[in-house]
C-alpha cells in the first residue's frame, strides 16, 4: 500500500513515517518548510493553502491513504481550510483519509468527551480544528477523524523538553496543576492512525490516554522517568494567568479502542519505566 503522510516532518508524522516504512508501506511525506527526519521513499514540498499543489502531490503518489498530520497552529487557511482542500482531493482520487484533530475543539465545560460530543471550541485554535472536521467529513464523506490530546513520546516532544528545561532553570515558566488533558504516547497514536487507515474506518474517533493528568502531574512524570528532580519545576494556576483555553478536557476513548489492536496506554503508565521513552 501506498501511504502518503501530511506533515511528515513534524513530531507525530516522523513517526507515522518510520511506523508506515516497518509496516512495508511505500510510504511518501510532505513538508511546509524542509524534510524532517525520517526516512520516507520520497519527500514533497506541499503547501496546504494551495489547491494546484495538493493536487499535483495526489496525481504524483496516488495513495491508497493519505494521513493528515499537519499543524498550523491557528492559522485559519491552513489548519481550518487546508484539510478540507486536502480532503476534496483524496475523494476525488478515491483515497481513504485520516484527519488528525484535537481535544482543542472543547470548551472543558462538560469535562468528559466522547466521540458523540458536539465541538464547542474557545479558542482560534480549536476553532480552526472544529471547522476542519465538519468540513473534512462533508467533503469526503468516508474519511475518519481523529481526535487526539497531548502527544508525549522519546524525549522529542514540546511538553518534554520544556520539562527539561524548567528543570535546569534553563527558562522561565510553570506548570499549571489545573490544566488537564489525557496525553497519549506518539507511538500508541501513530498504531492507531495506521490501524484506522488500513481498516477503512470512517468518522469521528478519540485517540488518548486512559489517565487524566495535570500539565504538573505529567511533567512530574517525566522527571522521574528522565532522572531530573521533580521540586524544582515551578507550579501555577491556569485560570490566574491569562492563556486562553480549556482548563479540564477529558477524552474518551473507549469506544475507539475496542476496535483497534493497539492499546491507547495512560501516561502513568508509559512513563513508569525510566527506560521507555
Amino acid at each position: 500500500m501506498t501511504v502518503l503522510i501530511v506533515g511528515g516532518s513534524g513530531f507525530l508524522g516522523t513517526e507515522l513515517v518510520e511506523q508506515a516504512r516497518a509496516a512495508g508501506h511505500t510510504t511518501v511525506a510532505t513538508y511546509a518548510t524542509k524534510p524532517g527526519e525520517a526516512s520516507p521513499t520520497a519527500w514533497y514540498p506541499l503547501d496546504l493553502r494551495d489547491a494546484g499543489s495538493l493536487d499535483t502531490v495526489m496525481a504524483e503518489v496516488r495513495p491508497q491513504l493519505v494521513i493528515n498530520a499537519s499543524s498550523g497552529a491557528a492559522d485559519w487557511a491552513t489548519t481550518a481550510e487546508g484539510p478540507i482542500r486536502l480532503a476534496m482531493v483524496a475523494a476525488r482520487y478515491g483515497t481513504r483519509m485520516v484527519h488528525v484533530s484535537s481535544d482543542a475543539v472543547f470548551s472543558g465545560a462538560n469535562v468528559h468527551y466522547d466521540e458523540s460530543s458536539l465541538p464547542d471550541p474557545v479558542t482560534p485554535y480549536g476553532a480552526a480544528k472544529a471547522a476542519a472536521e465538519t468540513g473534512v467529513l462533508a467533503v469526503h464523506p468516508t474519511a475518519a477523524v481523529a481526535r487526539t490530546s497531548l502527544i508525549i513520546g522519546h524525549g522529542r516532544s514540546l511538553h518534554e523538553k520544556l520539562v527539561h528545561d524548567l528543570a535546569a532553570g534553563a527558562r522561565d515558566g510553570a506548570l499549571f496543576t489545573d490544566d488537564i488533558r489525557c496525553p497519549v504516547h506518539v507511538t500508541d497514536l501513530a498504531a492507531s492512525l495506521l490501524e484506522l487507515g488500513a481498516a477503512d474506518a470512517t468518522g469521528l474517533h478519540h485517540l488518548a490516554g486512559r489517565d487524566a493528568v495535570s500539565r504538573h502531574e505529567l511533567g512530574t512524570l517525566i522527571a522521574q522517568r528522565d532522572g531530573l528532580d521533580a521540586s524544582r519545576l515551578p507550579t501555577a494556576l491556569r485560570a490566574n494567568s491569562t492563556l486562553p483555553g480549556a482548563l479540564d478536557v477529558r477524552l474518551d476513548s473507549r469506544a475507539t479502542q475496542r476496535a483497534l489492536r493497539t492499546t491507547l496506554r495512560g501516561a502513568r503508565q508509559f512513563l513508569e519505566h525510566p527506560g521507555f521513552r
